[in-house]
C-alpha cells in the first residue's frame, strides 16, 4: 500500500481522487494549500503527491514543486500534477521556459482509469 498526498483546494476533486486512490488500495492524506501540502509532505513522506496548480495563487502548485525539490526530505517524492489551468484564462501563465519538478501531468477533468494508470506507472 502506497501513501498518497493529494494537494488540491477543490473539495470535489479531492474527494473523488481520494475515493479512487483508496479503492485502488492506497492510503490517502489531504492538504488544501501549498503550505499545508509542504508541511504534510515533510512530516509524513508520502510515496506520491497528486498536486493541483491553481489554489490560493494561480501557480501555487508550481511553487510547491520547487519547494519539494529543494527540501532534502522531499526531493525524491514523485509528483503527479493534475490541473485545469490549460483550459483557463491563466493558461499563458503556466511556465514553459523552465523545468518543473513533476513526473507526470494530467488535465482536468481527469479520466479515472487514466489517472490510476499514471499512478501505477509512477509508483512502479
Amino acid at each position: 500500500m502506497s501513501k498518497i498526498l493529494i494537494v488540491d483546494d477543490d473539495p470535489h476533486f479531492g474527494d473523488a481522487a481520494q475515493i479512487l486512490m483508496e479503492h485502488d488500495g492506497h492510503q490517502v492524506e489531504r492538504a488544501f494549500s501549498g503550505k499545508e501540502g509542504l508541511q504534510k509532505a515533510v512530516d509524513n513522506r508520502p510515496d506520491l503527491v497528486i498536486l493541483d496548480v491553481m489554489m490560493e495563487t494561480v501557480l501555487e502548485g508550481v511553487t510547491l514543486t520547487k519547494k519539494l525539490h529543494q527540501n532534502p526530505r522531499t526531493t525524491d517524492i514523485p509528483v503527479l500534477m493534475v490541473s485545469s489551468i490549460a483550459n483557463s484564462d491563466y493558461a499563458g501563465l503556466f511556465p514553459t521556459d523552465e523545468y518543473i519538478y513533476i513526473d507526470a501531468f494530467l488535465t482536468k477533468p481527469v479520466d479515472p482509469v487514466r489517472m490510476v494508470r499514471k499512478v501505477h506507472r509512477i509508483l512502479a
